[in-house]
């Protein structure tokens, strides 16, 4: 069960519906490829083979789990930069760690959300703590990687924590569905995420057999991926299942309905829901860069190599004697770097990809 939720929905507001509104039409529906980054983490690759002009203004989603760690197990990123977009963690059961070159940081578990703003470069690491390597444990979240429009880019980096018990409970009208706001405003309530890019960002949580009508702003695109559970998106009711995720075209409203039986394992089903204002400027992204043009990738690589995006804190100096890969492949964090070295830390393009 996720670590944010309420004893009685009925108390809390309620999303109203709209008279009028049209259900927004379903676009696509794809399988994330499931499989196991460097030493064994496992992962859904939610936005795989889909356009980036239909993701705009976001980049990349992995699903992180959900997975029973034994003791030892646990696993994390070394450290590594970024450049040109935010970095969204959202854990919803478990523990992580995380620490930057800006000084921001801090540990987040149980429905919290790291908000780290690369901007024009950062260094950082993302662990699970000494504690939970040793007991193991359960462990599921999400990281997604928004979109910076190019005068952003260069913007210093920044770091916002965002606790569960921060984040906007709301219920559907009928009552059967708890949406938690993450970031962004659905029907007047604010979810406490502060954006550099305007989106939403929800979690919601639909009953067996109950069906999620949420109002969308019109000129925000609409995602809605599956984590677990299963059932039917839109008026059309297509059917979707764990690991799916759905795009939106136009309209008001988006439409879900968790099928009448679930597994014993999910007796619910669990959504990721975003959406944002398209950016609509080109991109070009390959590895931890994600930028306009060709050139401006190959020059994050060059200044990363020269030490301009920063340098780990003394503290943690042990930790760029390291492989940088989780797989152990890899040269040390620092001048010596080549660009392959920081490539597949997120499961990244290794080519760049333009769009």
């Amino acid at each position: 069960m996720p670590a944010v939720s309420v004893s009685d929905i009925t108390v809390l507001p309620r999303v109203s519906e709209a008279p009028n509104a049209r259900a927004r039409t379903v676009k696509s529906i794809t399988t994330a490829p499931q499989g196991f980054e460097g030493e064994g983490f496992p992962v859904r690759r939610a936005f795989a083979g889909v356009d980036l002009a239909e993701l705009d203004p976001f980049i990349h989603l992995d699903q992180m789990g959900e997975v029973e760690y034994a003791p030892g197990e646990p696993k994390g990123t070394p450290w590594h930069p970024h450049r040109g977009f935010e970095t969204v963690t959202y854990i919803i059961d478990g523990i992580f760690d995380h620490q930057d070159n800006n000084g921001g940081g801090g540990r987040i578990s149980d429905g919290d959300t790291q908000w780290m703003t690369a901007g024009a470069g950062i260094l950082h690491i993302e662990t699970p703590p000494e504690s939970l390597v040793m007991s193991g444990g359960l462990f599921h979240g999400f990281q997604l990687w928004v979109n910076l429009p190019a005068a952003k880019k260069w913007s210093p980096p920044a770091y916002q924590d965002v606790r569960a018990k921060d984040v906007a409970l709301l219920s559907s009208s009928d009552g059967g569905s708890l949406i938690r706001v993450i970031a962004g405003e659905v029907d007047g309530h604010a979810g406490p995420g502060t954006t550099q890019t305007p989106i939403t960002l929800i979690h919601a949580t639909i009953a067996a057999g109950a069906e999620l009508r949420l109002p969308w702003r019109r000129d925000y695109n609409a995602l809605v991926y599956t984590m677990a559970g299963h059932g039917f998106v839109g008026d059309e009711e297509r059917p979707v299942h764990t690991g799916q995720l759905t795009v939106f075209g136009d309209g008001d409203t988006i439409v879900v309905r968790a099928a009448n039986n679930q597994e014993s394992r999910s007796p619910e089903m669990d959504l990721f829901i975003l959406g944002g204002a398209p950016i609509k400027e080109p991109v070009a992204w390959m590895g931890p860069f994600v930028m306009n043009t060709k050139r401006e990738v190959l020059q994050a690589f060059e200044d990363f190599q020269k030490g301009l995006l920063g340098s780990i804190p003394a503290n943690y100096k042990e930790d760029a004697k390291k492989p940088l890969n989780r797989s152990g492949a890899g040269a040390k964090l620092g001048a010596d770097s080549k660009p392959t070295d920081v490539l597949d830390v997120h499961g990244a393009p290794r080519d760049i990809q333009q769009g």
